[in-house]
């Protein structure tokens, strides 16, 4: 064959390929593009025909507002404090049985409502359904908060529930005494109204959720399984409406935790010979330590790039309204993943969404100014996402620090939760996503992660489908309020989330979700 032969063949081929590459690129935006434009994050169920629609309404008047405020107030001003494992209030704890007694006696002296002390403080509700072979629910939310001191900031003290320009502050308004007193209300006027629910339910109240749950949430769950009790659902705090909070979304968007992480603490410890700071050698226990781990960046970069999370159907950012280029994007996910990745790692609160995080909480090391200490050790908070488990990434924090005078130990920790279901037969998350539109219908719904640990964790064994949401609307700046200092919600929110629980209760009266009206779009 000719030289110049040779050259055609190759011209041929090249051209070819390059009409082969320009064919597919154009192919997958064309598929690309179809879906784009079908995604209806808010189709099914929502126009199918419901079993029951005649709810009874809720219309607030003047004096229920100024009472349930009231009521909601003297909770909060309640210091239910869990400080520790060991130490908890239990004199508020008491205060506080008191107070629900006389806040809402209708739903403790119902013949319809049984009622229980579990664990010496927490509450367990069981609401009798006028049709026993349906199966029940539970509605969860904890009593106990976390410390708060006026001097690390507060506009308001952190027990005070003062009011400033139509928000309540203080500990607890948003973790958890809003949902709390939100389902005690919401019962109170159902029964007020002469409410007798089809499908029996009950209501968790745990008192030690902030120290993991394991004298309250899992005394009510031994209690419910001696009975031989399994639930259609578990629906506890969790996942909230964020608006304005996540990159480039347009519109609120209620989010409801399908899951929630694993959790595990890891000790990184360097014991080397002690020695005079005078003498210094060329390498110390602080040094070896700061090196391996590199503290809050190596290791952080490490497990955010090396045990990359799939971001699929179980993710809400996937079928959220976002603006153009973001919704192509969103709504690719087959072919945008890592770029997706890339662009939700920019803030904390959706980067803790699609990865598994790290956080070096504890540093101790060294005794006196002129010894180099023998021991130097570094405590890591790692949030576990469901894609990864426990094993997993201690495998990963070894492989980091790579280097054996470190030496890596699980202190203790758990694998992220099961994933409940969401498809069009998922009573639990359908009622929810119902109630929600009913109540806010410019919303949008989707499935999450909670990123948080809650005590429905506890109830594994008695339901495969639990879910984290809680009606509350964060803007920006709101979720660093949670555990944080000027914890607050609105009033109106309050009264929104009463509403909320309200319509939920009775939503959940069908016997079965309805057939779909047109198919969704296949996430």
């Amino acid at each position: 064959m000719t030289e110049s032969g040779s050259k055609l063949r190759i011209f041929k081929i090249l051209k070819i390929i390059i009409s082969s590459l320009l064919i597919t690129v154009l192919l997958l935006f064309t598929i690309a593009a179809i879906r784009t434009l079908s995604l209806d994050v808010n189709a099914g169920l929502q126009l199918a025909h419901w079993e029951k629609t005649n709810n009874k309404s809720l219309v607030i008047d003047h004096h229920q507002r100024e009472e349930l405020l009231a009521n909601f107030k003297e909770a909060i001003r309640i210091p239910t404090v869990s400080f520790s494992n060991t130490e908890i209030n239990t004199t508020a704890l008491l205060e506080f049985d008191r107070f629900l007694r006389k806040a809402f006696p209708t739903v403790f002296s119902s013949s319809l409502v049984h009622h229980e002390l579990v664990g010496n403080y927490s509450h367990l509700f069981w609401v009798k359904g006028s049709q026993p072979e349906l199966v029940p629910y539970m509605l969860l939310a904890h009593i106990d908060v976390v410390p708060a001191s006026e001097s690390d900031g507060w506009e308001a003290p952190p027990f005070s529930a003062k009011e400033i320009d139509g928000f309540i502050y203080g500990r607890g308004t948003i973790d958890d005494k809003n949902s709390l007193m939100g389902i005690l209300q919401a019962l109170e006027y159902l029964l007020l109204k002469g409410y007798a629910p089809r499908r029996g339910f009950y209501i968790g109240l745990g008192h030690d959720e902030e120290i993991n749950g394991l004298n309250g949430a899992m005394n009510i769950v031994r209690v419910l399984k001696q009975r031989g009790v399994q639930l259609l659902f578990v629906m506890d705090e969790g996942l909230t409406i964020s608006d304005g909070i996540i990159p480039g979304l347009e519109g609120p968007a209620a989010l409801i935790g399908l899951s929630e992480k694993g959790q595990a603490a890891v000790k990184l410890s360097v014991s080397v010979a002690p020695g005079h700071a005078s003498m210094p050698p060329r390498e110390t226990s602080i040094g070896i330590l700061a090196t391996a781990g590199n503290l809050n960046t190596s290791l952080l970069v490490y497990l955010c790039t090396y045990s990359l999370l799939l971001i699929s159907y179980l993710l809400l950012i996937l079928c959220l309204q976002f603006s153009f280029p973001l919704k192509f994007i969103m709504s690719n996910l087959w072919l945008f993943s890592p770029l997706l990745s890339r662009i939700l790692e920019r803030k904390p609160v959706s980067n803790a969404f699609v990865r598994t995080t790290t956080a070096v909480t504890f540093f101790n090391a060294g005794v006196k100014i002129n010894v180099i200490p023998s021991l130097a050790e570094a405590y890591v908070n790692l949030r576990i996402h469901s894609a990864q488990s426990v094993e997993e990434v201690l495998d990963i924090i070894k492989d980091t620090v790579g280097d054996q005078r470190v030496k890596v130990e699980l202190v203790d920790g758990f694998d992220p939760l099961p994933i409940s279901g969401a498809d069009e037969k998922a009573f639990g998350f359908q009622i929810i996503k119902k109630t929600v539109l009913d109540l806010f219908p410019t919303v949008t719904v989707a499935p999450g992660i909670c990123i948080g640990n809650t005590d429905s964790r506890h109830f594994v064994d008695l339901t495969k489908n639990i879910y984290r949401f809680s009606p509350a609307w964060f803007k920006p700046g709101d979720p660093e309020r949670f555990h944080g200092i000027n914890e607050r919600i609105s009033t109106k929110n309050y009264e929104e989330m009463i509403v909320f629980y309200f319509n939920l209760i009775q939503n959940c009266d069908i016997r079965k979700l309805p057939e779909p009206h047109s198919s969704v779009h296949e996430l």
